[in-house]
């Protein structure tokens, strides 16, 4: 019986929210908005773990390492070559490519391999070749495009990839640039990535910090135009109906805008996928068909959004009185309890501290405790921040006339008021715990890479046999290099390399000037051989170079072990002295200037080009690619760094920082929708303020306080929640707590330039609703 009579009430609440005129219809319509744009978030959400696994197939099935090159020539084998390249900070992919037989495997998202000279793009660099921006890429892609790759063979809309053609790579097979192959995708079963139990304890707490502000305007745009749908439901007093079933029956008209909600979510989220393949956060692309949500987590999202929305309106409407005459809303009411809504922090508090110092060496964490702390003291913002806004306005004093009707009807309507921000407290709260998790766990997976960046900023390793001296000339001539250092090296050892050498030593071939750049040089000239001491490897150099005793080169390669290169060591040996290198490296060894190398020898070297850039001209690191490109298209070229971070951590906040854009767009949307609902409700006394002769100006600078006033005391009760939650976390993992001050300011002021954003673009409806029209009613 209780569930007939339940099923009535909410569907004539329903059709008073859909027969109600223009008042029910505008209200469904921006309920539906807020409740939808929090809805295509959700659904987001829940197709990026699917996103995330799609890009990742696509990526192994075009791998091309096999870590076993084929040895031998096959009607069915490929001769593939890593031509990889950086583009004004964005990754291009390229390889060179050698069909040997017809049977050769077709790379994914190709019919066909490009002819030598020529080459298949993806959509993505063909537009950028063929526009204005891409001058200096195309320097450097000497090959004409014939076609384009298919989805299939790309990970993301944006991505920059090329195959281009190419002949006589069968003598660069190394085994991990060029390899032969007879098929594409992982060559071996590869275990995985395992993350320690810090970055999955991130990662858990990434994803609540995330979805937590959805859910809270999910739950504030369900309460749109609450004054107004009470006051119509007063008149059902009038006809008989009892107080549970008047609630009932307004948790019907949220059903209603709940349900449409969905439906524009739907319709959102739809959208929204088709511009995620036009657009690049971060570096990440995705195809349309990748955002494809789980069925399980989207039938969720569509059962939990109208049941909340019926909870949340049976909750909102405890402290509302509805009798026959009107609605008692506006007599003073009981003072706000805040012990139970201390009790929601605390118990997160709860939840988290028996964690404290478990590091990731005792294991995972619980993900339970980890969520559900997290979660309630999030929430703990939202329950403490309506207490906290009526105390403090209740204190406030008077001012001018702005100010008295902001502070005025914050204090008849504080509720609504903390509803507003709730959603960028929550935000800011969980950015900043976020913040000083990051900020703590960096040092962890950062390390010094030992590369002196202020005497070099760039390296270019050659192929073997590339002859290194005139190309580092080309480089000193190219625009924007300020000093070019080329070396040589190839490793010597005892015996021959087949039977593997006891003792080794390091053989550096460059110009005086390049040789002064790894040891102290007492005099050079062209034709001298050194031996450098004082460096690592002393010992063994010390065994190994002696006049005339013969050495052996090691020239294996991916192709198997080289030809047995012999060297005699001269007679006259001059000494020197092993100094840090550009890479920061002190070898000692064997230095030899070019006129001493004999010819055998230089086809050996593995050459290395260290560049000195000239900062103050643009693109510099593009010419010097272009440079290596053309000197030798497999040349690998580095840009410098004096640090390096996880891959694993960079991913991480590579999402973070595409979650956090999605939910600031969430934020500004919703905000707007909530600031036009609450002009919306005063319509008719802004209009009476205005005929009875109140300025404009002052009623919007009061509306501007009306925002200030809740959004400052959100903000710092989300720095005090969020600085709690950041030093609980950071004591979790074993870190000293610090907190990254700027970090947390830029935080707020984010929160805060977003409110003030939405304020500022709701003026123009403020002063449309501020004329006498206003005050006609029918």
């Amino acid at each position: 019986m209780k569930v007939r009579q339940w099923a009535r009430d909410l569907a004539m609440g329903a059709r008073f929210a859909f027969t109600g005129g223009r008042e029910g219809w505008v209200r469904v319509l921006l309920t539906a908005v807020g409740v939808g744009l929090g809805v295509a978030l959700l659904l987001l959400t829940t197709a990026i773990p699917n996103a995330l696994a799609v890009r990742h197939d696509r990526d192994q099935a075009r791998a091309d390492y096999t870590y076993d090159s084929l040895g031998k020539k096959g009607a069915n084998t490929l001769i593939i070559a890593d031509a990889d390249s950086t583009y004004r900070g964005e990754d291009v992919r390229g390889r060179l490519v050698e069909p040997e037989g017809p049977r050769a495997p077709i790379a994914p998202g190709l019919t066909k391999y490009p002819a030598p000279g020529e080459m298949i793009v993806s959509p993505a660099l063909g537009k950028l070749l063929g526009s204005a921006d891409g001058k200096l890429l195309r320097q450097r892609l000497p090959y004409r495009v014939v076609g384009t790759i298919a989805e299939p063979g790309l990970v993301g809309s944006q991505e920059l990839s090329y195959y281009a053609g190419a002949t006589n790579l069968a003598q660069r097979i190394n085994g991990w640039q060029t390899a032969r192959i007879a098929k594409f995708g992982p060559g071996h079963p590869t275990s995985a990535n395992q993350l320690d139990p810090v970055l999955i304890l991130l990662i858990m707490v990434v994803f609540v910090v995330l979805l937590m502000p959805v859910a809270v305007f999910i739950a504030a745009a369900v309460r749109f135009g609450g004054e107004r749908r009470d006051r119509r439901l007063a008149a059902l007093r009038l006809v008989g109906s009892d107080s549970r079933m008047t609630r009932r029956i307004a948790a019907g008209e949220a059903l209603a805008g709940s349900l449409v909600g969905l439906v524009f979510g739907t319709v959102f989220f739809l959208l929204g996928r088709q511009l995620a393949g036009s657009v690049e956060i971060l570096g990440t692309s995705f195809f349309p068909s990748y955002l494809n949500p789980s069925p399980v987590l989207a039938a969720l999202v569509a059962v939990t959004v109208p049941a909340a929305a019926v909870l949340v309106t049976l909750f909102a409407m405890r402290r509302v009185v509805i009798e026959p005459l009107g609605v008692v809303r506006t007599a003073k009411t009981a003072r706000r309890r805040l012990w139970w809504r201390l009790l929601l922090p605390l118990g997160g508090l709860g939840l988290l501290v028996p964690m404290i110092g478990q590091g990731r060496s005792n294991g995972d964490f619980n993900e339970y405790q980890v969520i559900g702390g997290v979660v309630l003291l999030l929430i703990g913002v939202t329950a403490l921040l309506p207490w906290v806004v009526e105390a403090v306005v209740a204190r406030l004093g008077s001012g001018g006339v702005a100010w008295q009707l902001a502070v005025r009807r914050l204090q008849l309507s504080s509720g609504t008021a903390a509803r507003m921000v709730n959603g960028v407290a929550v935000a800011v709260a969980g950015a900043i715990a976020l913040q000083m998790l990051l900020a703590g766990i960096q040092g962890a997976y950062t390390k010094q890479t030992g590369k002196d960046v202020t005497r070099a900023q760039m390296q270019v390793n050659l192929s073997r046999g590339v002859d290194f001296l005139p190309v580092g000339a080309k480089f000193s001539a190219t625009k924007g290099v300020r000093k070019a250092t080329s070396l040589g090296n190839i490793e010597l050892g005892d015996r021959d390399w087949k039977r593997g050498p006891n003792a080794t030593a390091l053989l550096t071939v460059g110009t005086c000037d390049s040789l002064r750049e790894v040891a102290r040089l007492t005099s050079c000239h062209d034709g001298d051989v050194f031996m450098a001491r004082g460096g690592d490897g002393d010992s063994d150099v010390a065994k190994l170079v002696r006049p005339g005793r013969t050495l052996h080169l090691e020239t294996a390669d991916g192709r198997g072990p080289g030809p047995d290169v012999r060297w005699t060591v001269p007679g006259a040996l001059k000494p020197a002295h092993a100094i840090a290198g550009p890479n920061e490296t002190r070898n000692s060894g064997v230095l030899m200037t070019p006129a001493a190398v004999p010819e055998r020898i230089s086809r050996e070297l593995q050459g290395s080009v260290f560049v000195t850039l000239d900062e103050s001209v643009p693109d510099g690191q593009e010419y010097v690619r272009n440079t290596s490109a053309a000197v030798d298209p497999l040349a690998d070229t580095m840009v410098w760094s004096a640090t390096e971070q996880s891959r694993q951590l960079t991913s991480i906040r590579t999402g973070l920082f595409v979650g956090a854009a999605c939910v600031l767009a969430l934020i500004g949307a919703s905000l707007l929708v909530s600031q036009l609902e609450q002009l919306r409700e005063r319509k008719k006394l802004l209009s009476a303020l205005v005929a009875f002769g109140t300025r404009r100006r002052t009623l919007s600078l009061s509306v501007l306080w009306q925002t200030a006033i809740p959004i400052a005391l959100g903000l710092l009760l989300a720095m005090t929640v969020g600085l709690t939650l950041g030093a609980v976390l950071l004591k979790m993992v074993g870190t000293t707590v610090g907190v990254d001050w700027p970090g947390v300011l830029a935080m707020t002021g984010i929160g805060a330039a977003v409110v003030l954003a939405v304020t500022l673009l709701s003026l123009p409806p403020l002063v449309r609703l501020m004329r006498p029209e206003g005050l006609r009613t029918e």
